[in-house]
């Protein structure tokens, strides 16, 4: 396994400056952002596609200080029915074709969350059902069946075209795909191309067990983020694990994203990455560093720390 990073985090530094501050912290892989939600500070995707100049100019960048790029990220949710879907299309289409010309053969994104029905305008994150009535049931088999599925049909053509090898599916919440199982329905509707990036911090906040995830889910593991996340004590206990107070309130969220090493240990982050090697991953591991409890580079410096002793190399 290998460190990289989501280029978000230092999305304050131009791009230069940006590699030269991974390169002082030991780092060599960069997962770079296209759009989607990302203001995608360091990649401007259709300027590249348009100018083979500025895309050599961006490998040789990267050659010069011996990086890769580790993946391009474009995650979104290209299944809302409005504006934002279709911006989140294009960028996806966008951040294949650039990924074609790269020569990247792996793209990071989201699966996307349709609405409940044809009718309806805001995306749906249906985590509840009853055997009676049955509207929930058939609300998600419209998101799977009739929208998330021809979309992803379609999709995984297009990257077969542009030469990209491996879908690695963020286990997101409000997205169709946000574990295992809702990751191998997919997968089994449309092919081994797509498969899971595992990111505990998730299914730590849900209530699942992330070892036994990459167990469970063997070569469907696609990539990995390393990003934490801490169950507030006193917090947690009281409310449950459901959270809908904005991520900046973190003195009074029942959880929080934190930086790696300060919610789950370095022992149980070294079984976390023996496991996922063990299931047959060899790639790499992207810190995702959002801790609002600390300042960036407190957080970048002390997560690189942490990861770089517990990743199985």
């Amino acid at each position: 396994m290998k460190l990289s990073f989501c280029t978000d985090s230092l999305g304050h530094l131009p791009f230069e400056q940006m590699l030269d501050k991974l390169l002082e912290l030991g780092v060599y892989g960069v997962e770079m952002t296209t759009g989607g939600w990302s203001p995608a500070p360091h990649l401007r995707t259709e300027e590249l596609l348009a100018s083979a100049t500025q895309r050599q100019q961006v490998l040789q960048a990267l050659e010069s200080r011996g990086m890769s790029i580790a993946a391009l990220n474009v995650s979104g949710n290209p299944l809302d029915p409005g504006e934002l879907g279709n911006k989140h299309k294009r960028d996806t289409e966008n951040a294949l074709a650039l990924a074609g010309e790269l020569g990247v053969k792996k793209i990071v994104m989201m699966s996307g969350l349709p609405p409940a029905s044809p009718h309806d305008t805001i995306p749906n994150w249906i985590t509840y059902t009853v055997s009676w009535p049955p509207t929930l049931k058939n609300c998600l088999d419209y998101q799977w069946n009739e929208v998330a599925i021809p979309y992803w049909q379609g999709l995984v053509q297009r990257a077969k075209n542009s030469g990209v090898e491996k879908f690695a599916l963020e286990n997101f919440s409000s997205m169709l795909v946000w574990n295992p199982e809702t990751l191998f329905r997919l997968r089994d509707a449309v092919g081994d191309m797509v498969g899971l990036n595992l990111d505990p911090s998730h299914l730590l906040w849900m209530g699942a067990d992330p070892i036994a995830a990459a167990r469970a889910l063997g070569p469907a593991i696609h990539h990995c983020h390393g990003k934490d996340v801490r169950l507030e004590r006193g917090l947690v206990d009281i409310n449950g694990l459901l959270e809908t107070k904005p991520v900046e309130d973190v003195a009074n969220r029942a959880w929080n994203y934190v930086a790696v090493g300060c919610g789950q240990d370095l022992q149980w982050w070294k079984e976390f990455f023996s496991v996922v090697r063990m299931m047959g991953y060899n790639d790499w591991v992207s810190l995702e560093m959002e801790d609002l409890t600390m300042s960036v580079e407190a957080g970048v410096t002390s997560s690189i720390a942490a990861l770089k002793q517990t990743i199985s190399q």
